[in-house]
């Protein structure tokens, strides 16, 4: 059953589900790069949707540092706030909000964050945004 009982073994994948992107989170609240590389596995693999320039499969924790690189180098982008963490036995999603600026031109994002852990680092990642074609506008005149 997914999300599985409250106790016993599940309710503990959930407990350490939400305890490594609850560090993450804070980590990405505080802007502290070295702890948030820590919470990545070394077999991330990071999924954009959309028709951006960042849209599609980033597989290896280097080529998802290097598509999350490639934000920070196209724009200054801030996290506003994160709304929830919420976890199960198999995933956990954060809420949050983000404002990126670039060429004069600012987007505030709603995004739903979609993780997946495995041994106690973010080993998966889906990143839905509520306006996708307002992140793909944005975007669209990036190198």
């Amino acid at each position: 059953m997914a999300g599985g009982a409250p106790g016993g073994a599940l309710g503990a994948r959930r407990a350490v589900n939400e305890a490594v992107v609850r560090r993450y989170c804070d980590a990405w609240s505080r802007g502290d790069l070295p702890a948030i590389v820590d919470c990545y596995h070394d077999e991330l693999v990071l999924h954009y949707f959309g028709r951006s320039p960042l849209a599609g499969e980033h597989r290896g924790k280097a080529a998802a540092l290097g598509v999350l690189a490639r934000v920070q180098q196209l724009t200054n982008r801030r996290l506003l706030a994160i709304e929830d963490v919420l976890a199960s036995d198999d995933r956990a999603v954060v809420l949050a909000r983000e404002r990126f600026e670039r060429d004069g031109r600012v987007l505030e994002a709603r995004r739903v964050l979609v993780y997946r852990v495995r041994d106690g680092r973010i080993a998966e990642g889906w990143i839905y945004d509520e306006d996708q074609r307002a992140v793909d506008e944005f975007w669209e005149s990036a190198p």
